[in-house]
């Protein structure tokens, strides 16, 4: 029953981080989102996002809130699961949270990369390509300088696909060997 309880926790955790790993990326990124996709983010994250600005307000352009905000909702999350597994000290809570986001970020910006791909491949021209096209441009361009058209076939998204798994590794890694 815990295992159930623990899949219900963590998937509310992953689409509520996400949509607030989303309004970070697109605010940094500087992107004006489509109305349905801004409507759906914002409607799901206000509630948490907004007491937290009073706290953190944006600073660089970056909104603050809304990184802290997923930061505690993979904490809460892991406390959740530490609390039903009872294997892990709850000092080990706050850096497997750390991991939780970073993994949740780069999961993130493999999905959007493969969104994009897939456009390519389907419509090039449909209403959200630029708008993920914009999302993934300040990875994908400097990558693009680098890797070389093959015909007319971008294999950048590939590259930085390996890129993204190689630094959910690193990250892994990093983070077990200090607990």
């Amino acid at each position: 029953m815990d295992s159930i309880f623990v899949l219900i926790i963590d998937t509310a955790a992953v689409v509520l981080a996400g949509a607030l790993l989303l309004r970070f990326w697109m605010q940094a990124v500087r992107v004006r989102p489509p109305m349905e996709i801004a409507q759906f983010t914002y409607q799901l994250t206000d509630w948490l996002v907004r007491p937290l600005r009073r706290v953190l307000p944006g600073a660089g352009g970056y909104d603050w809130a809304s990184l802290i905000a997923a930061y505690l909702v993979a904490l809460i999350a892991t406390v959740v699961d530490i609390w039903l597994a009872g294997m892990l000290s709850p000092q080990a809570a706050f850096l497997l949270a750390l991991l939780r986001v970073c993994q949740w970020a780069l999961y993130g910006l493999i999905g959007l990369i493969l969104i994009e791909v897939v456009f390519s491949w389907v419509n090039p021209h449909a209403p959200l390509a630029p708008f993920v096209r914009a999302l993934n441009d300040p990875l994908m361009r400097p990558l693009r300088r680098i890797v070389p058209l093959i015909g007319t076939i971008d294999l950048s998204p590939l590259v930085a696909l390996i890129l993204l798994q190689i630094a959910i590794r690193l990250v892994t890694m990093i983070v077990t060997s200090l607990l």
